[in-house]
């Protein structure tokens, strides 16, 4: 007789109820009692079929206790021992992926001079200030790049333009230009584009703030908090602090510009962790609808990284926030903790990543010269590069570095639970922290699997409480614009 055995998924409880989260397929399952009672029994060790029948009696009908191991069978919660577990085939993606987002470097300077800054801190990839590429856009290279993007986008509709740099509102003369640009060529080949930017607030002019309100522009801000965290390390190069320059800015934003939710960016550290008085600040004083936090992306040696210590402490917080987007979210109200929402879209949708996230594939960064990157991150990097808007992108390369960093080939990461939602982490911050895209990154790991586990069980809980909540991932979001940060 074969002997039935456990596979692979990760089990949690929610709403009173026993779930497990399949992770060959990314599915959550819900388990009945008698569901829970053959995983339970598998738990001990391995059995017969007939002989878990056999002990499950008292309990449970013959035929019910069959048709739920059939059933736990067919989503491979449980298998037979000696029958080989059906591995799925490494999927690539298939030749010419249409483009989803292209971010735009109009410039690679900023006003400020942020400590932690990946683009001119320490932990830099590009010389931006003495490098062979040129400061600021041009406008040429913006409508070339737009070009690119709209060929590129093959069968897309809809084609998503974020605006980047350095600071972004320092080129904003050729930003504007390639808005008007991309709307007419958007036209002329029956395409919409849809705009974005990121911006620090430092250059929120009232003229600028009443173009992006009329322009309906989505706008995400690169704020660390109230005053006393926003100053620590989002300086201008003087060493004075922003706040007080960008609060009243993004206050007039707020008030003007409507037409679409503005969320913030917080770049946590060792020194700024309080993030339940962080995200009540930006959203009660403030006004922002939204807040996504990112812990700062660097070395381990710098005095800002956040330690083992401070991941925990960040997942703790975490935790407590989430704990108040469940409440809203079970009551109808909007809560803005973006991490938790952006997460729950993913399990809803049943995302399995063979990647991390879209950077060289659905979304890729152009740096000022119309070099084009992986990402917005590496925009600029020679080592980086997977083509220019002029020529198009080298599919040789672009192939290579996908079948390079597919999660298939991340052995760190084939036990792992969490992998379809995480594929391995962000390939700058590998790069910054490992020197190498393709290397998982291991210090969060922990990290990962205990936020994930929350938001499962936000997930379930949701589910069983308030479904209605859940319909509104069933409409399609772009991932990759939502993310650029």
């Amino acid at each position: 007789m074969s002997q039935l055995a456990l596979r692979e998924f990760h089990s949690f409880q929610a709403a009173g109820k026993d779930f497990v989260y399949l992770v060959p397929s990314a599915a959550v399952f819900e388990l009945d009692d008698s569901s829970a009672a053959v995983i339970n029994r598998l738990r001990a060790g391995n059995i017969s079929r007939e002989d878990l029948a056999r002990q499950l009696s008292a309990l449970f009908p013959a035929s019910e206790v069959d048709e739920t191991i059939s059933e736990l069978l067919r989503v491979r919660a449980i298998g037979e021992i000696g029958v080989p577990e059906k591995k799925s085939p490494k999927v690539m993606p298939p030749e010419n992926f249409p483009l989803t987002t292209m971010v735009l470097n109009v410039t690679n300077q900023c006003n400020l001079s942020c400590t932690y800054c990946y683009e001119y801190g320490e932990d830099k990839i590009v010389d931006t200030e003495n490098g062979k590429k040129p400061k600021f856009m041009s406008e040429e290279t913006a409508r070339e790049s737009v070009d690119f993007m709209l060929r590129e986008a093959g069968a897309n509709k809809v084609a998503h333009l974020t605006f980047f740099g350095g600071e972004t509102l320092m080129n904003f003369p050729v930003l504007k230009s390639a808005m008007s640009y991309a709307r007419q060529r958007a036209a002329e080949t029956g395409k919409q584009v849809d705009f974005s930017l990121t911006t620090n607030a430092t250059l929120l002019r009232p003229e600028i703030i009443e173009f992006l309100a009329e322009n309906r522009v989505g706008v995400t801000i690169s704020i660390d908090g109230p005053k006393e965290m926003q100053d620590q390390f989002r300086v201008f190069s003087n060493g004075k602090g922003s706040y007080d320059i960008v609060a009243p800015k993004i206050k007039e934003l707020l008030k003007r510009h409507r037409s679409r939710p503005i969320g913030a960016r917080v770049t946590l550290t060792s020194q700024t962790l309080d993030i339940r008085k962080i995200y009540k600040h930006l959203t009660e004083e403030i006004g922002f609808w939204d807040v996504g936090f990112a812990p700062v992306t660097t070395s381990p040696s710098t005095k800002y990284a956040i330690a083992e210590s401070g991941f925990d402490a960040m997942l703790e917080q975490f935790r407590a926030l989430a704990a108040d987007f469940l409440e809203a979210a079970l009551e109808n109200r909007h809560h803005g903790f973006s991490n938790v929402k952006d997460t729950l879209e993913e399990i809803h949708k049943g995302v399995s990543k063979a990647y991390p996230c879209g950077a060289g594939l659905g979304l890729m960064g152009v740096s000022t010269d119309g070099d084009v990157a992986l990402c917005h991150r590496f925009a600029g990097s020679d080592a980086h590069k997977l083509g220019t808007v002029r020529d198009g992108i080298d599919r040789l390369v672009q192939i290579g570095f996908l079948e390079k960093h597919h999660i298939d080939d991340k052995t760190d990461c084939s036990q792992c639970w969490a992998r379809p939602l995480c594929s391995g982490g962000c390939y700058h911050e590998a790069h910054t922290r490992y020197g190498e895209t393709a290397r998982p990154n291991l210090h969060y790991c922990e990290w990962i699997r205990g936020w994930t586990d929350t938001c499962l069980k936000i997930y379930a809980e949701l589910s069983v409480s308030n479904p209605k909540y859940l319909e509104q991932f069933d409409e399609k979001v772009d991932y990759e614009a939502s993310q650029v940060s």
